[in-house]
């Protein structure tokens, strides 16, 4: 029995919305953040050193890491799998296949940070502190942000876009593991991102995603996809 540790408002939603594309049976064990720091308990070390989500359980093996979770669990259960579920991944050399694997990467290699940043640079000025040094805290972070973070999301937002407006899917015209991976970050994208919500592209992506029944069985079970 695969069994998913999934922690709120995380990337492990990715692995649910697969598992339930997939039609595959899973146990779901759900754990929640730090109400203060909003960080993983310490429970999840118990599963995995690195004490984080996603990570999931098959029998004795304990696989971490979403690219790597997403790549098992197709590679392992592919042939098991139901309906659009059973055909996620694409043929090497193709240029679906550089797609995919380009898509794979960039969700975590390229964009994420900068979502994880934006994320941190809102949430500094909220914290708790001295009143005098909160004035300062602001404007730091806002600068930041300003200068750093907001152009790199203009950049990856306006590649996203375009890329979109050619393709129905990540890899093309139909679902793949790209779409996984990118989900989370499509989402926390159009949540942070000032200039997202406006991408026609995006939002109609965002849309045709979460209107999938398996989506929305992920949800039903998981919880909110983004930390609000």
């Amino acid at each position: 029995m695969i069994t998913v540790h999934h922690l709120e408002t995380s990337r492990s939603q990715r692995v649910l919305w697969l598992l339930e594309e997939m039609g595959l049976p899973y146990e779901l064990k759900i754990y929640k953040r730090h109400p203060v720091t909003k960080l993983a308990p310490p429970e999840l070390k118990k599963i995995h050193p690195l004490g984080k989500s996603p990570v999931i359980t098959d029998g004795d093996l304990v696989v971490a890491e979403s690219a790597a979770i997403l790549e098992y669990l197709v590679e392992r259960y592919g042939a098991q799998a139901q309906g659009e579920g059973a055909q996620l991944s694409t043929q090497p050399g193709t240029p679906e296949h550089m797609q995919l694997r380009f898509w794979m990467h960039f969700a975590e290699g390229s964009l994420m940070n900068w979502l994880v940043m934006k994320l941190v640079f809102m949430t500094i000025p909220t914290q708790p502190m001295p009143f005098f040094v909160k004035p300062i805290a602001r404007e730091l972070c806002k600068r930041v942000q300003k200068q750093l973070i907001d152009p790199n999301l203009q950049t990856s937002t306006a590649f996203i876009e375009d890329h979109l407006g050619k393709n129905k899917w990540f890899a093309g015209d139909r679902l793949t593991l790209a779409d996984f991976q990118m989900s989370f970050a499509v989402s926390a994208l159009m949540s942070r991102a000032d200039d997202a919500a406006r991408c026609p592209n995006l939002s109609a992506y965002l849309k045709r995603m979460e209107a999938r029944p398996a989506y929305q069985r992920a949800l039903a079970k998981g919880g909110p996809v983004v930390m609000a």
